[in-house]
């Protein structure tokens, strides 16, 4: 949903082959959302996410927001994002956290949303 690829950072190997990305994506003035990590599976578990994760953090406006699944949380936290209650969201990812209860329920599978001061 309102994807632009203005703001996608992409990884590349040397023959240009797309490995990974991720975005810094706007829901207002105000709150930007860490979004749309995805790297290919060949290229799994060789730093990509990361290199990733870290050079859009490096140039992200604070407080800074990402939404995972709740077994991922351990993976955010080493760069300090925090898991937040219901009530410290704010309203893009309360609407958001309300749907994915749903769905979750149906999936057996909880999403959190997290901050980064």
């Amino acid at each position: 949903m309102d994807l632009d690829w203005r703001r996608f950072v992409l990884a590349v190997d040397a023959s240009d082959r797309m490995l990974g990305c991720g975005q810094l994506k706007p829901h207002g003035p105000d709150v930007i959302e860490l979004a749309s990590i995805a790297v290919e599976p060949s290229s799994r578990s060789q730093g990509i996410a990361r290199a990733v994760i870290e050079h859009l953090i490096a140039r992200a406006p604070r407080p800074l927001y990402l939404t995972c699944r709740a077994k991922l949380e351990s993976f955010y936290t080493r760069w300090g994002f925090r898991s937040l209650d219901f009530a410290e969201m704010p309203p893009y990812f309360r609407r958001l956290a309300r749907f994915a209860r749903l769905i979750g329920a149906l999936f057996n599978e909880k999403m959190s949303v997290m901050k980064l001061m």
